[in-house]
């Protein structure tokens, strides 16, 4: 048994599947005969062509876009690209080893990777991840072509056979989480990353059980293994005796029973025991969660990810392309009602056009609204877009990682030179779109009366107040443990938030994953909160909860858990309350 921390509650007993690096450690495939060589030198030829071309468009757009700086990073790899020693390393594999070019590619890349991590150097040593990039984009030329075995995404091949598959990495990047979303995939097992991580985000999108942070476990697994993956315990079990299998797997059919049960209530309102009413909407990453979030029965969409568009693009997206997809996802939101963040980029998300920096703790660095002072074309196209796509429903904007009124009012100002310059251009747009702030930098918290003064409504980001206000990364398995959401610092903090947007009546609703914990709900609630945001998988069973409950039962809840002291002393009292009001969401409840 390998031990992790569980990101996504349930079991499931299945096979796994690694998913390697891009152009990582695969089986190198042969040509059959010597006479092929010069066929497929040919081919790499084109596959390089083709990308030169299409990083020639990226210059020109990223450079259009956001300047001729931010394109920088497109002319360098151009430059990789046309290197003739690649070309070189690349032919003579074909020639010598009679390898295919995709397999020659991944050779060479093999090779450079080897070199660069013996240079004592950071600058250098980085430079690999644009040696990297460059040769995934010659391999996605070089897949869209016929003849070679292995010519698949060089990143995921798609899992076959009747089994559920248990997907296991070191960890998924953005990039990898969205190209996942069609895989059948019944489990996620990564050795890094945490509770809010892209695997965890990913999984609990799609209500599927996860486990992050097992050290080691890539080591242990092989493809066709079978394995157990306990997401609310935090359990991996590697090749399990028949006694554990079949008892794992009637907890799994329990637990799918039970969640499918929940569903429902899908057309049932959202209302506590007692008849109060709230307002339980979906964090969404994609298309595919709107239409999840319809199904379930959510009120609309609390919080639209959009970093996730640029993430998996592989330039800048232009002004049309966002607006026709932020007008898709606002018209297939419950209710056509979608609040939709502004790019949160930085830390663990990244885009090459914006730079690398090498910042030694990037999560409290040049990241989200910081990076829009440098970059205000990259802030100001993205509004257009967002007002243009106003038109089709009912939108709000969410400004994040706000620190100062400061911030708050030159991002108020920008809205309003926008509006204007659409109107002076005769283009249709919202005028009623309304703008908010993300409560997840601790100094906003504490100013909030000031904040509230300068905005029409407030979204608490739970996951990045937590980690800024402990002062400790979440992602860091030595100092995960202080990231604890049933904390009395925590509770103290968003209850502060709440009484301020009470006294001046400013909605507020909670987004972070606090929402979609049963625990923390029923403190959220008896708090006065009545409009959660979760992940669409959350939604049927905290209503459950809610319609379990009193008001008043939930507000005798808050007010003990705000004289706990300890997290302890809050985890052990919510436990025994959840087990009151229903053991078996107790049950598959995972924090």
């Amino acid at each position: 048994m390998h031990k992790g921390v569980g990101v996504s509650p349930g079991v499931v007993v299945g096979v796994a599947y690694r998913v390697e690096s891009v152009l990582g450690s695969r089986e190198l495939s042969m040509l059959e005969d010597q006479a092929q060589v010069p066929a497929e030198i040919a081919r790499f030829d084109r596959a390089v062509e083709e990308t030169a071309v299409e990083l020639e468009t990226f210059v020109q757009r990223v450079a259009l876009e956001l300047g001729d700086s931010a394109a920088d990073i497109f002319k360098s790899h151009l430059q990789l690209v046309g290197d003739p020693g690649l070309a070189g390393k690349v032919h003579a594999a074909i020639e010598k080893r009679r390898l295919t070019a995709f397999s020659a590619l991944q050779a060479v890349m093999n090779s450079y990777a080897a070199q660069f991590a013996r240079i004592d150097h950071d600058y250098f040593r980085e430079r690999i991840i644009d040696v990297r990039d460059v040769m995934t984009r010659i391999s996605s030329h070089l897949s869209r072509k016929a003849g070679d075995p292995d010519d698949s995404d060089p990143a995921v091949d798609s899992p076959r056979g009747e089994e559920p598959v248990v997907l296991v990495a070191h960890e998924i990047l953005p990039s990898q989480a969205m190209s996942l979303g069609d895989l059948p995939i019944a489990g996620i097992v990564t050795e890094v990353g945490g509770g809010t991580g892209h695997a965890a985000i990913l999984a609990r999108s799609r209500g599927i059980p996860a486990v992050s942070g097992v050290d080691n476990i890539m080591d242990d697994v092989v493809n066709g293994d079978h394995m157990i993956v306990d997401g609310r315990e935090g359990h991996v079990i590697v090749r399990p005796d028949r006694e554990a299998t079949a008892a794992y797997r009637k907890v799994q059919r329990e637990y799918f029973h039970y969640k499918d049960s929940l569903i429902a209530n899908r057309d049932q309102p959202a209302v506590s025991c007692d008849g109060t009413r709230v307002e339980l909407l979906a964090n969404i990453n994609n298309l595919a969660d709107a239409q999840a979030a319809e199904q379930v029965g959510a009120a609309g969409v609390g919080l639209f990810r959009t970093e996730y568009l640029f993430l998996t693009h592989h330039d800048v997206p232009g002004e049309e392309e966002q607006y026709e997809y932020y007008r898709q996802i606002v018209q297939n939101s419950p209710g056509k009602t979608a609040v939709i963040r502004t790019l949160d980029l930085g830390g663990d998300k990244t885009v090459p056009y914006l730079g690398r920096r090498n910042e030694p703790n990037p999560f409290m660095g040049w990241r989200s609204i910081r990076i829009f002072f440098e970059n205000p074309k990259l802030l100001t196209t993205q509004i257009r877009a967002i007002l243009r796509a106003g038109r089709h429903g009912k939108i709000s904007m969410l400004f994040p990682m706000i620190t100062t009124v400061e911030e708050l009012r030159r991002l108020n100002a920008m809205v309003k030179e926008v509006k204007a310059t659409l109107k002076r251009e005769g283009i249709p747009f919202a005028e009623d779109v309304k703008t908010g702030v993300m409560i997840e930098v601790p100094a906003a918290a504490v100013c909030i009366d000031a904040i509230l003064r300068e905005t029409d409504f407030i979204s608490i980001g739970s996951n990045d107040l937590i980690q800024y206000l402990v002062a400790a990364d979440r992602d860091n398995p030595k100092v995960a443990h202080l990231c604890e959401p049933l904390s009395p610092s925590i509770f103290r903090v968003i209850h502060m938030v709440l009484e301020a947007c009470q006294r001046t009546g400013t909605p507020v609703t909670v987004c972070g994953e606090m929402a979609g914990q049963a625990r923390s709900a029923l403190v959220l609630f008896g708090m006065g909160l009545r409009r959660f945001s979760m992940s669409p998988a959350f939604i049927p069973q905290v209503k459950a909860l809610l319609a379990s409950v009193t008001t008043a039962q939930a507000e005798r809840f808050a007010h003990h858990v705000l004289q706990l002291s300890t997290s302890e002393e809050i985890r052990a009292y919510l436990t025994e309350r959840l087990r009151e009001v229903s053991r078996m969401l107790e049950a598959i409840d995972y924090v």
